[in-house]
């Protein structure tokens, strides 16, 4: 992210030395546990899941490449594939309890503190939600973009693959949203008169964030 991420070494110095590792920890905690707040509901599994993409750095920190973008783009990397890794988990289950064996319980205050934070990404997680008709590839480097706020070029590297493939695949995420967007807004002369009028989010209350919006304005960065 700056220079400062990079000063005692990024991760490969960090997880040899504890001290160096807490350090590490502590300046990009709050940052993962955002990202996987827009992810999931649950206070349990969203410190299960931050825990489990730190320990995750253990085995990748060689992977870290400066020139190829900031620490959190590929703590991104890294989180993404242990947050499907875990929904592909769940999903293969009959019993949902047994995520929940051998959980270290949280205190009260735990709890709280992430509950928070959940709330605070909700309209992360609906946006999430609006990509959801997308192509895998496509709703990647959009979620990463539009809802992550990384460039291109971090999302490219968080997800292992080239820029130019990257701005196309956005390209494409993005004429898919608009298209779905007008099939939505269908003209009046094309509706049935008698057919009860949906309610827009804004006319219900609910403001369902566009993904689209912050790179829509002026293109993404870069």
């Amino acid at each position: 992210m700056d220079g400062a991420e990079r000063l005692r070494g990024g991760p490969a110095a960090a997880v040899r030395d504890p001290r160096l590792f807490e350090e590490f920890y502590r300046r990009h905690v709050d940052a993962v546990m955002r990202f996987v707040a827009r992810r999931v509901d649950d206070p349990h599994t969203a410190a299960d899941l931050t825990a489990e993409i730190f320990l995750a750095v253990l085995d990748s920190a060689h992977s870290y490449r400066p020139r190829l973008g900031s620490e959190t783009a590929w703590l991104y990397g890294i989180a993404r594939n242990v947050v499907s890794s875990e929904r592909r988990r769940v999903a293969r289950e009959a019993e949902r309890d047994l995520r929940f064996s051998g959980r270290r319980l949280l205190e009260a205050d735990d709890i709280a503190r992430i509950e928070d934070r959940l709330d605070a990404e909700s309209p992360g997680r609906r946006a999430l939600a609006a990509l959801a008709s997308l192509p895998e590839g496509e709703r990647a480097v959009m979620e990463l973009i539009a809802v992550d706020q990384l460039t291109v070029t971090e999302a490219a590297a968080a997800l292992g693959i080239r820029q130019v493939t990257a701005r196309v695949r956005l390209h494409r995420a993005r004429k898919a949203l608009r298209e779905e967007a007008a099939d939505v807004k269908a003209p009046e002369t094309d509706r049935d008169p008698a057919a009860p009028q949906a309610r827009s989010t804004s006319d219900a209350g609910v403001g369902t964030p566009d993904p689209s919006l912050h790179v829509a304005k002026g293109g993404a960065r870069a």
